[in-house]
């Protein structure tokens, strides 16, 4: 799916899907019509009912986000293989949500303000560290739509600018200094980095992307840096990524999570043959579609999906799968996360450390006796001595 049948990543997947022995066609997403019906969903390409196909390469502009993936929607449910599901592109275009749901793993991100106020902002830069700043538009792409604020005062003007008569959400970020105007693309497929590079941003640009007029470099991608591209790709629930991260003082520093990342850069730069990557990945997946595992395994009732955290103190701590008896309870062991790598269908011989997340199906009642304990927030006292919020 793709607007532009020129466009060098569009050529290079069609080339390389051909190679492979495959059809290939380039159908414009705009050009579809969705048809919904009971038990019989439908699409139609330029009136016509559409043929049957194997697998969809989604290649959607953001300024087509809404009705593109709508599209990519209706594929996955006549069944049809979609190489990044339509709730990942919807989830990876919005920067903020985006954001939120890397926030609740173990991937570094620079801080990020996100406010409708504007006596917000300076107590929020304040928090972050003060200036500089980067302000980002919620829906920019290649650059567009990112601003280095070297000031409150900058910051707070700009902010009123773009969100002013033009109403557009923007985020404030903390801008890493150690970067020095440089970052790391690494192009995801499936489970691994096919091919990494650098770009260096030119002389009085901190953007380093390659359309801003940016320089590429091949690079050796280190275990920490290639482990979190994966991991941001999956918690996406991408195949198919760009990864951009900083190289800051502390590892890596993610930036943004593409879903229609752009082959011409990467392979120019490295030499790789990354559409035949692409291509390679669907022969070896087509026949696993994408599934609501939470509502599939949860449709007999007592059932459930739930993950578990281990503590150091969790009675699951230190033992192997086997000795912790789980499956003597009806709960299956699914994958355990660990360091941000994915171990699936974990032998029975597997200890478990603190630090994992199981992923267990099973009774309903059980899985809550695993689930640890929420933490109970202190309220805190207003003069008069009563807790804030009491009556």
């Amino acid at each position: 799916m793709s607007r532009g049948p020129r466009l060098y990543s569009t050529r290079r997947l069609k080339e390389a899907a051909e190679k492979r022995g495959h059809d290939a066609k380039v159908l414009n997403p705009l050009s579809f019509s969705i048809e919904v019906e009971t038990g019989s969903p439908h699409l139609y390409y330029k009136n016509k009912k559409l043929s049957t196909y194997d697998a969809v390469i989604p290649r959607i502009g953001a300024s087509i986000t809404f009705f593109g993936t709508a599209v990519l929607r209706q594929f996955e449910q006549m069944g049809v293989y979609c190489v990044n599901p339509s709730h990942a592109v919807s989830v990876s275009r919005d920067k903020l949500r985006a954001l939120q749901i890397l926030s609740r793993h173990r991937i570094g991100f620079p801080t990020t303000l996100f406010v409708r106020h504007t006596s917000e902002i300076i107590p929020g830069i304040e928090r972050m560290g003060g200036p500089p700043v980067v302000v980002k538009l919620l829906e920019g792409t290649q650059g567009v739509g990112v601003i280095l604020a070297d000031s409150t005062k900058v910051a707070e003007a700009i902010i009123e600018t773009l969100s002013g008569p033009a109403k557009m959400s923007v985020l404030l970020q903390r801008f890493v200094k150690e970067s020095r105007g440089r970052d790391v693309r690494a192009f995801v497929v499936g489970s691994k980095v096919v091919a990494a590079m650098r770009r260096v941003a030119q002389d009085g640009e901190f953007r380093s992307n390659i359309h801003r007029g940016g320089s590429a470099e091949v690079i050796e991608l280190d275990d920490e840096y290639e482990r979190t591209a994966v991991h941001a790709a999956q918690i996406m629930g991408l195949r198919v990524a760009g990864v951009d991260m900083l190289e800051g003082k502390n590892g890596p520093v993610v930036m943004e999570v593409n879903s229609s990342p752009g082959l011409e850069g990467i392979e120019t730069a490295t030499g790789i043959d990354v559409a035949d990557k692409v291509i390679e990945l669907i022969e070896e997946e087509v026949l696993f579609p994408e599934i609501d595992l939470r509502q599939r395994l949860t449709l007999q009732s007592g059932y459930g999906v739930m993950e578990v955290p281990v503590a150091d103190r969790s009675e699951l701590c230190g033992k192997t799968v086997r000795d912790s008896r789980l499956r003597d309870r009806d709960i299956i062991v699914l994958t355990i996360q660990r360091e941000g790598i994915t171990i699936p269908n974990p032998r029975m011989d597997r200890e478990i450390l603190a630090g994992d997340t199981l992923l267990c199906f099973g009774k309903t009642l059980t899985l809550k006796g695993l689930a640890p304990p929420r933490e109970k927030k202190a309220n805190k006292k207003k003069k008069g001595g009563k807790p804030a919020g009491a009556a």
